[in-house]
């Protein structure tokens, strides 16, 4: 059986994952999956790219959504009650105009302190109607892109086979930021050749490959560059044929509703490989 294994949602775009045993799968992916950005005072969104410190940021969010609380190893955290309702500000997000809803100077001392540059953090407003692309549309957050990530152990296992050829350590799999891994397949990158399935309640269709940036060079748990390695060796066997490398996969969701760790896996429809 195929079974999910893990389930992780980023509060807060950039920041460190949270593990969870079961969630809802709204329209726009885990619930409270990147609700919340870090940007320069412009607005101008804050990415591991720039500022691999962002990983050694530990959001903390409840149930409800109401209630946010930063830790990091440094500095006393901060806890912050949520605003849905303040006024809305101008963002950037690789370039596309969205709007945010600012959180207030506390949260902003303290990103800018961690960060050691001048920062805000937002929310994303209830009107807030993002279209991501893809082979199935969908809709996100603050997300890079697809609302759901997909990656598999196999695919994994296959990269830490080609790592030891080259005498490199594995890696884990937070290098990758996925939100559901899944294990059971035998073939690494079945999650390639998906195009629609079913996890708990949820349906979700294929979107695109996820391709793979300087992210996956950053510790997950220090905030420290860590490379040259995945993207060295991905090169030499994961090339994407529209540029890039690619490993696991992005999902729009079809079919809201609740999946939790341990939820089989049902592919409903398969197609090829971009890759």
């Amino acid at each position: 059986m195929v079974s999910v294994v893990e389930l992780i949602h980023y509060p807060v775009k950039g920041c460190a994952g949270i593990p969870v045993e079961r969630a809802s799968l709204t329209p726009a992916g885990l619930a409270h999956d990147r609700v919340f950005m870090v940007t320069d005072p412009d607005g101008v969104f804050r990415t591991q790219r720039r500022d691999p410190r962002l990983a050694s940021i530990r959001p903390e969010i409840d149930a409800d959504g109401t209630r946010l609380i930063l830790r990091r190893p440094d500095a006393d955290p901060v806890e912050i009650e949520v605003d849905t309702d303040g006024p809305r500000r101008d963002v950037d997000l690789f370039g596309n105009p969205y709007r945010g809803i600012d959180q207030g100077d506390a949260p902003a001392a303290w990103l800018s302190d961690a960060l050691g540059v001048p920062s805000r953090l937002v929310r994303v407003p209830p009107e807030h109607d993002r279209v991501t692309d893809g082979a199935i549309p969908g809709t996100c957050g603050y997300a890079d892109s697809s609302p759901l990530h997909v990656l598999s152990r196999a695919s994994l296992a296959l990269l830490h086979a080609r790592l030891a050829e080259r005498g490199e350590a594995p890696l884990p799999m937070s290098r990758f930021r996925p939100n559901v891994v899944v294990d059971g397949w035998a073939e690494p990158h079945t999650e390639d050749r998906i195009r629609r399935f079913t996890i708990g309640e949820a349906e979700l269709g294929y979107a695109k490959l996820a391709i793979r940036c300087a992210v996956t060079l950053v510790d997950q748990r220090t905030g420290a560059k860590a490379g040259p390695e995945p993207l060295r060796t991905f090169a030499g066997y994961r090339r994407a044929p529209q540029g890039g490398v690619a490993f696991g996969g992005k999902f729009a969701v079809l079919r809201p509703g609740k999946v939790a760790v341990g939820d089989e896996l049902t592919v409903t429809r398969w197609g090829e490989s971009e890759m």
